[in-house]
């Protein structure tokens, strides 16, 4: 596998476009166009909110029960999440919109949106804007990466990700792009993100690729503990890369999930890391555990502690607030057999010892957590059962971006 510089159209056939509608202030851009030049099997996995925004409830239809898909139409600004029936018939307009420019069927395009829950999207700029963006499609790097800032809505800086592997001989590739900064918490997150391949892989295994991806890279992220209305994750493959189609589980199969999970990944903890406010990516690894799901609990009960994101954010090495996360977890464990470090590009150190603190340095450990990535590793001895979880600090600005969102 290897990582290259790319985004949603690194894959062979896939264009895309990025451009201002009008949605949130004059000149900025909040709407993007994702385009592939021919039909793609789809798979899809959605928010666990029992409030899904009108964009989740359509794309869940065309995933499930759609045999194709062609194109995404996303906007930012506003979410089109409690928005009634009338929400849900925007979303057709929208679709009806790229289908018609595009000469491709209704039913294959996909629609998303990120913003203000509660209003209705402005459907007029929307149709307009479909069409200004299906004349902007392109392939290249610049295309990708205006789309990738399209999305945006609090996010400080674009997100992007690409690999390439070698699938029978044949060049694969898988990118994509997303958005995420607040209203983060595990089992999908206010987040939405777009990933395309060129692979030659059937729906079904692309689905349960996809589902087996979610598990360990965007639901073991959290900024705030808020899970949103309108989480989506996409994902398009078009199989024009031409390699041996994929229809059962093999090599073939491990190789191109590996890929997955690599984009996913870094998509992931570039949200966590680009968490409203934030100034650390914190990261939460629980090793030694009895249970792949004891793990999982372990690690999202301290990333999403606000005490301990609070010490983060202050370089603090309170390890208490960390025993104390895993403590009212719900997971069983002896706490006088715990080993704590904290770990960073300056450096890794132990700050306890089965349970209790060691002899250890504040000024050498302040110096660990004032890096922009931080790791808290935590062996609890119980088995060989691991997980790791992403979040970030919890700072001033977080309450500050929130407080005047709407205005």
């Amino acid at each position: 596998m290897k990582k290259i510089d790319g985004g949603i159209t690194a894959a062979a056939g896939f264009e895309a476009a990025g451009g201002a509608a009008g949605i949130k202030k004059e000149g900025m851009l909040d709407m993007a166009l994702v385009y592939s030049k021919v039909p793609c099997v789809a798979a899809g996995t959605f928010t666990t909110n029992v409030v899904k925004a009108a964009p989740v409830k359509w794309d869940q239809e065309i995933v499930y029960h759609q045999p194709t898909a062609q194109a995404i139409v996303c906007n930012s600004g506003v979410a089109n999440a409690c928005t009634g029936e009338e929400g849900f018939g925007y979303c057709r307009d929208t679709s009806e919109a790229a289908a018609k420019v595009l000469e491709i069927p209704e039913h294959s395009v996909l629609v998303a949106s990120t913003g203000v829950i509660g209003k209705q999207i402005p459907i007029d700029k929307i149709c307009a804007g479909v069409q200004m963006l299906s004349g902007q499609l392109a392939g290249d790097r610049k295309a990708a990466h205006t789309a990738a800032t399209a999305i945006m809505t609090t996010d400080t800086k674009p997100k992007e990700a690409a690999v390439t592997i070698d699938l029978g001989g044949k060049t694969v590739t898988v990118g994509g792009m997303c958005k995420g900064s607040g209203m983060i918490h595990p089992n999908m997150c206010t987040m939405l993100s777009f990933v395309t391949t060129d692979a030659d892989i059937s729906k079904e295994l692309l689905q349960e690729a996809l589902s087996a991806s979610i598990k360990d890279t965007y639901n073991m992220i959290s900024v705030d503990g808020d899970t949103s209305t309108n989480d989506t994750v996409l994902l398009l493959a078009n199989g024009l890369a031409g390699n041996p189609a994929i229809t059962e589980k093999g090599a073939d199969y491990e190789t191109f999930l590996e890929a997955l999970q690599e984009i996913n990944t870094t998509l992931a903890k570039k949200i966590a890391g680009d968490g409203e406010g934030a100034t650390a990516l914190f990261e939460v690894k629980m090793t030694g555990v009895d249970t792949k799901d004891h793990a999982v609990t372990l690690a999202k009960s301290v990333v999403t502690s606000s005490l301990t994101k609070a010490a983060i954010y202050g370089h603090d090495a309170n390890w208490g607030r960390i025993l104390c996360a895993m403590g009212y977890s719900g997971v069983q464990f002896d706490p006088e057999k715990v080993d704590l470090f904290f770990e960073s590009a300056a450096g890794k150190l132990q700050i306890i010892e089965d349970g209790v603190a060691v002899d250890y340095s504040e000024e050498e450990a302040t110096r660990i957590l004032s890096q922009p990535e931080v790791t808290a590793i935590a062996d609890v001895k119980m088995g060989d059962a691991e997980a790791t979880a992403w979040g970030c600090d919890l700072t001033y600005d977080y309450i500050k971006i929130n407080a005047d969102y709407r205005s």
